[in-house]
Formats: C-alpha cells, structure tokens, sequence
C-alpha cells in the first residue's frame, strides 16, 4: 500500500535528519509526486522537538505528524518516547525519531509492520554485538530489538543467536590477523539485475595490462604485510567472476595469489566461481592444486526460464555437473548463492528451486534478496518496459519456504546484511551446517578484521582497535581508471595502513 503526497515539509534542515525521516518515508512507500502528479494527500508535514532531558540523562524525543487531505483539512499525529541509558546522545536522537514516525505510520495510518523495523543499516547484528559486550543475555536483547528498533521477533531471534554463533570466530582475530580481498572485475555476461562494477571480459592485450597492474598492486600489499607483521587469516578472490578469466590467466592469477598471501597459518582460501560457463576441469584442477578451500557457485535460481531472462546463458543441469566436478576434486566447502524476488518467480519456483540445491548438499547456501539497484538493467526495463517483480508479500513467501529447506538440511545463519532497495525489506543471509562456517564472511560483516583489498573496485577497510573505528581506501570502479592509475591507490592504501599501524 503506498502513500503519495504532492508535498512534503521537515521543521529540521540537518543532512542526518532529513536522511532518517526520508527513510521511513521509503519503508513505508510514500511517495511525494510534485504538483503535478495524482496525490492522496496535499502535504505531509514531520515536526521534531527535543523535550527537556531526563533526571538520569536520558533524551526525550516528540514527534509530530500532519495530513493535509485534499480539501485542506489536517490529521495531526503525536509520539513521545525515551531514549536508553547506554546509548549516545546523538544516536538516541536519530533512534527516537524513525520509532517514532515508525509507529504512527503503523498505529495510526495503519501500515503492515516492516520485517526489521527500524534496523537500516547494513550490519544489523554489530548492535547486538555491542549488547552482548556489556553484558545482556540472549533473551533480553531480543526483547530490546523488538522494543527499542521495532524488529519482528522472527528477524530478532534469528540474528541474536546468530550474533552469539560468531563469538569464537572473532575471537581468532588481533590487531596483527588480516584477511585478502582480490578483485577480478570480469564477467562473461552482464546479468540483468547486476550493479556491480564488473566489465564484460575483453581480449588478451586488455588482460595481459590487467595481470601486469594486478602484479604491482600484489606485490605492495605484500610488502605491507610484511612490513606491519601482520598474519593471513583468510584470502577471497571475487569479482566479478574470477572464473572468466581463460585458463591460462586464471592460473597465472591464482599462483600470484598463493605465492604472495598464503601462510601455513592461513585457514580459508575463497574462490568465487560463479557461473557455469564460466568453470573448466582445468581451473577446478588449479584450484585443487593451489589448496583453496571455499568455492562459490552462484546458480541464482534453478529455473530455466529465469536463467534466460536475467541473461546468464547456462542450465539447472550445468549447475549441477559443476558442482559434482568441485565435488570429485575434492574441493572441502561449496557455497551456493540464490537470489529470493527475481522477476516472474514465484514461490513455487522458489520450493523447486531449494529442492534441487538442497538435494546436492552444499555446505554454505546464501539467501540473497534481489537490491534494485539504480545502476541496473532490470531497473531501467522495469521503467521502460514494465518488467514485473513479485511482490513484497510473495518474495517474503520465497523466504519463508527457502529458510525451510535451509532448516531442513541442518542449517543456521552464521552471517547477514542488508541493503537498500531489497524485496521485501529483508537481508543477505548466509546459513551453513556446523563447522561450515566461512570465516571471510563473519570478519567482514562484523568489521572486526583488518580487510587488504587489491584489484579492480577491491576496497581496504582498515580496523583502529584504538579508536575503534575502520577507515577505508576505495580502487577505481572503473576499469581504465584503475589501470591508469594504480600507483595512486597503492599510496592511499599504503598511506592508510600506516595512519593505524605506524603508531604501534
């Protein structure tokens, strides 16, 4: 059910405010059409006020909402709540003005609760984290959840145990323990929803000028490594989709990657795979070679129908011979990806979808819901064309019977995401069986590791454990600028590196 309104009107200019009021307004699908367009409303007027503070500190926040229907006539809305001891002040304000318009959007105009409430950021569970480090139970934050971010009890208890699953994996990790992210920003084919930074795979003079730059910024990573002492914990190779590289390069790559990075104390090694049409007896014999430890396979969907629509030019059945071909390798953890509210699907194609996967056994199965991005395809046909996608009711559905099917197999989630834009206003989530976990995963999700990033659209996220803050150091997106330019990001990364680590 959306709401539109021709205009709409904030008693604060503040970037901040401004920003969380206008994402309840997008939760909740309201629409501000301009003089021009077909409105429910006349306008839709926010006003917030700080109220006096209470005897023990803690901040008073009213909020006020206004209709005006289209004879003029007003609907005035009022919430009043108190912020919690154990939170900032200015995270308090900014929490105490999305519950607020929250629940009148909820109680008083009758809108369907949202899945998470309140909770927009992308890392959820770095929250409960932080709970879990001043000493509540398990129970008691998913009771704040539910209370203080107006979450569902359904998402509550899923993230809460999931946040106490990642204990003993971030406990493997120091100031000194880092992990390695290589971008290859290739792919065969650009999918239709795609908004990635990823390039259509060009010819052999293009690549050998990629291997080249890729090799220098290899080798000053390295260096830095070497330089600040750190300890390898886990390296990824994703894209893109590393595994478009032709066979030759790949290996060349690959050998790069494990000469430069790989210690005996290093516990996972990561290869996205990716598509089908994209793997050959020769890589999955170079990756066995090499030791990596985690494959993705990414079928997305195991419809046919679907795969021909969002333009990958593979089958359900290549998916399956890949993954038995990774299998006979001896390859010790396959993660498959699939994607909840592709266009046309349904719920049904998403119970024959969990059928097939689930009936392979991986280890690690990825639930993604599709983020419409503007840099899309899918975006533009939807304006243009009119593509349809199910609805937000229908790819909760998908959810619900994939998270059984996950369930099933004697999975959990072990870590999770969001994003804007998502169907449905649900999450990544990935679930695995128990010793399955991927560690790349959990560190990068929850920020507690020091992430070196090489290659094209690779970012470094850098951890200062005495700030406890991460800063970052973004490569080029795109392509030319990154192979023109690779001396530059090698001084911001280095640069980086040594504002944290150089003090130490």
């Amino acid at each position: 059910m959306a709401l539109r309104i021709k205009t709409f009107t904030l008693n604060n200019k503040k970037e901040i405010i401004s920003k969380i009021v206008r994402e309840v307004l997008v939760l909740f699908k309201v629409e501000i059409v301009g003089r021009r367009g077909e409105a429910d409303y006349l306008q839709l007027s926010v006003i917030n006020h700080r109220l006096k503070d209470t005897k023990d500190g803690r901040v008073v926040i009213e909020s006020k909402l206004m209709l005006f229907d289209r004879e003029g006539h007003a609907r005035l809305f009022t919430q009043r709540r108190t912020g919690a001891l154990d939170e900032r002040e200015g995270a308090s304000v900014n929490r105490l003005i999305k519950l607020n318009l929250y629940h009148i959007f909820r109680e008083e105009l009758g809108m369907p609760q949202a899945p998470w409430g309140i909770l927009h950021g992308v890392r959820p569970t770095k929250i409960v984290h932080r709970w879990i480090r001043g000493g509540m139970d398990e129970a008691g934050i998913i009771e704040r959840l539910q209370e203080d971010y107006a979450c569902s009890e359904e998402k509550a208890r899923e993230i809460v145990p999931m946040a106490f699953r990642q204990l003993p994996f971030l406990k493997t990790s120091d100031e000194k323990t880092v992990s390695v992210y290589i971008g290859i920003p290739f792919c065969l084919t650009r999918c239709l929803y795609c908004s990635f930074p990823s390039n259509i795979l060009p010819g052999d003079k293009k690549l050998h000028q990629f291997m080249d730059v890729l090799k220098k910024d290899m080798t000053a990573a390295k260096d830095a490594i070497s330089h600040y002492g750190f300890h390898v914990q886990n390296i990824y190779v994703g894209g893109g989709t590393p595994t478009s590289l032709p066979d030759d390069f790949f290996a060349e790559m690959l050998e790069m990657v494990y000469n430069d990075f790989h210690e005996p104390s290093t516990v996972e090694f990561t290869v996205e795979a990716g598509r089908p049409d994209s793997i050959t007896q020769g890589k999955i014999e170079t990756m066995k070679r090499l030791h990596v430890t985690r494959v993705s396979v990414n079928p997305q969907t195991m419809q046919a129908k679907t795969l021909h629509r969002i333009g990958r030019q593979h089958t359900p059945e290549d998916v399956v011979k890949m993954f038995h071909a990774l299998r006979e390798a001896g390859i010790p953890h396959i993660n498959m990806d699939l994607i909840l509210g592709l266009p046309g699907e349904t719920a049904e194609d998403v119970r024959d979808t969990m059928e097939k996967v689930t009936a392979l056994g991986p280890d690690d199965i990825t639930l993604h819901a599709l983020a419409l991005k503007r840099g899309s395809r899918l975006k533009l046909l939807m304006e243009e064309q009119h593509v349809e996608l199910p609805s937000d009711e229908e790819t909760r559905r998908m959810s619900e019977v994939a998270m059984a099917y996950v369930r099933k197999l004697g999975m959990r989630p072990y870590y999770l995401y969001r994003q804007g834009y998502m169907s449905g206003d649900l999450e990544n989530v990935g679930c695995c069986r128990d010793g399955a976990e991927g560690m790349y995963n959990i560190q990068i999700m929850e920020e507690h590791q020091t992430i070196i990033g090489i290659g094209g659209a690779a970012s470094t996220k850098v951890v200062d454990f005495r700030q406890k803050r991460m800063k970052s150091s973004f490569n080029a997106k795109d392509l030319v600028t990154y192979l023109r330019d690779i001396d530059m990001y090698i001084e911001k990364r280095r640069s980086l590196l040594d504002e944290v680590y150089g003090k130490s």
